[in-house]
């Protein structure tokens, strides 16, 4: 049944007559059995307050999935490296064009377009009811080097092509929607995830970091972003903190970026949890020398005690009580860095992540004690041991999961429940916004990598749950 109100001239005049006049009808007469009659006859929403989906009407969603295939085979052009791989750093020319191609879209849709200080954008759908909270969703599209062209995207596009579906439709949201287009998820050029998020969510400190905040090229943040047209004329970026409370609702549609549901044939994850990675800097000090001219006896070796405490990381993760519970050393560097040399310095960057924030943190104390005990133990020093960042883990809301579940079951796709293992711009807005996140597979849980690839039915699956979850927020 579609949801659009169309009358039959073969219907008697009164008929007509009664139909046209629902809109004046006070919803006082809803418990009218010849008025519930009428209102079941025409299929369309009397009082639009009370309008709820069903699986007949939630089949009317058209996804456009070939205009959206190729907005995303478009946006992937904007890269730093030839195609398949994807390279989109921050405040570069290509993410400045690539901003430009989500705006034109989001006018396209019919959104009205706004922009903060450090990029973050906003396209709103206004609702019949525009001062009541809106529903948001969203993600980035920033691509680390040598990337793929899905992740964060088909959470951008995918939102807008959602709300254009909702339209052809003829769904009216009560509140507002509002796709965000974030600012650097990724890390890649100043060293901080989820920076726009993390702004948005009052990060104060980050923002007074930020001002003297450089990258590899000695370029502060605040030049970078006046030169993509952003943090024009202040250096206070507190002007993008948001209010707790400022969505009634935030919901991302991503790619797994892990292999499960493309494993277990599974159509649609539910996020309940989202881990979130404390970063750890540890520095260890010996005695360089000639590989041949020391024995090693006598040997300060500062790579083999970071070879010793990443053998200890493996230890305390293995054994942390918790399944859930990682850990990576994801960077090793060796000083003087000749094969002929022993290394006098070792540094390591070691990512700890759980859902539960008191494994992890016991993890990263039992972490240090090691360190402290190999320096020692080596005749090294240990001249850092840094905590960069330790953020809380996010649990989604109970009534936004609800929502994604009834959604897949009125579309008849299949879901399982999920722990988010990577970090996503949900992990901040759900501290000031109820969360939830929606998976779709991705072939072989390949991400960060040209091989990313989310199938066209898949992403359209994706885009079909996130339009029907936003609408039924939206009528809350």
């Amino acid at each position: 049944m579609s949801w659009k109100f169309s009358v039959s001239h073969s219907l008697p005049l009164f008929l007509l007559l009664f139909l046209y006049s629902f809109p004046l009808i006070s919803t006082q007469h809803n418990d009218d059995p010849t008025f519930r009659t009428m209102h079941d006859f025409s299929g369309y929403p009397v009082d639009k307050s009370s309008y709820t989906f069903t699986p007949s009407n939630s089949s009317s969603l058209s996804v456009d999935i070939q205009a959206l295939q190729k907005q995303i085979d478009e946006l992937s052009t904007f890269s730093d490296t030839p195609a398949p791989s994807v390279t989109r750093i921050l405040y570069t020319e290509n993410d400045v064009l690539a901003r430009r191609y989500v705006k034109n879209l989001m006018g396209l849709a019919g959104l009205s377009v706004t922009e903060d200080v450090v990029g973050n954008i906003f396209g709103r759908w206004d609702g019949y009811e525009p001062e009541l909270t809106a529903v948001a969703t969203g993600s980035h599209i920033d691509a680390i080097p040598y990337s793929g062209k899905y992740d964060g995207v088909v959470g951008v596009l995918g939102a807008i092509e959602a709300i254009n579906a909702l339209k052809r439709s003829g769904f009216k949201p009560k509140r507002s929607l509002e796709i965000i287009l974030f600012t650097s998820e990724e890390p890649t050029r100043f060293g901080i995830g989820c920076l726009g998020s993390r702004l948005l969510a009052g990060g104060e400190a980050l923002a007074e970091a930020l001002k003297t905040t450089v990258d590899g090229q000695n370029i502060s943040f605040l030049e970078a972003a006046r030169s993509a047209g952003y943090a024009r004329d202040e250096d206070d970026l507190s002007s993008v903190f948001l209010k707790n409370d400022s969505y009634s609702a935030f919901v991302e549609l991503h790619i797994e970026q892990a292999p499960i549901l493309e494993e277990e044939g599974i159509s649609i994850g539910v996020v309940t949890n989202i881990a979130a990675p404390a970063s750890i800097k540890v520095d260890f000090e010996g005695n360089g020398g000639h590989a041949g001219g020391v024995l090693m006896p006598d040997r300060n070796d500062a790579g083999l005690a970071a070879a010793e405490l990443m053998l200890a990381i493996e230890k305390h993760v293995t054994e942390s009580g918790s399944l859930d519970t990682v850990g990576t050393v994801g960077i090793l560097e060796l000083y003087p860095g000749a094969i002929n040399s022993i290394p006098s310095k070792a540094h390591l960057q070691i990512d700890v992540r759980d859902i539960e924030e008191s494994f992890r943190n016991a993890v990263i104390n039992k972490i240090h004690k090691a360190a402290k005990s190999i320096a020692k133990k080596r005749k090294v020093t240990l001249s850092e041991f840094k905590i960069i960042n330790q953020d809380p883990p996010a649990h989604s809301n109970g009534s936004l999961i609800k929502a994604v579940v009834d959604a897949s079951d009125e579309l008849n796709l299949t879901y399982k429940y999920m722990i988010s293992r990577a970090y996503h711009d949900s992990l901040f807005m759900a501290r000031i916004s109820p969360m939830g996140m929606i998976f779709i597979p991705c072939y072989k849980g390949y991400s960060h990598k040209p091989e990313e690839y989310a199938s066209p039915q898949d992403i359209e699956n994706g885009v079909k749950v996130l339009a029907l979850t936003m609408a039924k927020l939206s009528l809350r």
